[in-house]
């Protein structure tokens, strides 16, 4: 599925992809691992350094967490308590 960025947004498209998900999060829509880097630049029609940032908004919100090599997943409320 091919998601738009709507170009008379104030947002940037970063911004709207990352609110996009978060939105996603929220809802319970979107759990466990996070579409990839790939995929997600082919869902929006969007170049890799928008799709990292709308990433980086994301984990900067503490709604998903990367492992290298693995990807990006969704964190879970109890995830703080490990450890």
């Amino acid at each position: 599925m091919v998601r738009t960025i709507n170009p008379d947004d104030p947002r940037h498209p970063y911004q709207q992809i990352a609110d996009h998900l978060a939105e996603e999060i929220t809802s319970g829509e979107l759990s466990g691992r996070v579409p990839s880097e790939l995929e997600l630049r082919r869902e929006y029609s969007s170049g890799a350094s928008t799709v990292q940032r709308a990433l980086a908004v994301l984990r900067e919100r503490g709604l998903i967490y990367t492992v290298p090599g693995r990807g990006s997943f969704v964190k879970q409320p109890d995830d703080d308590a490990e450890g």
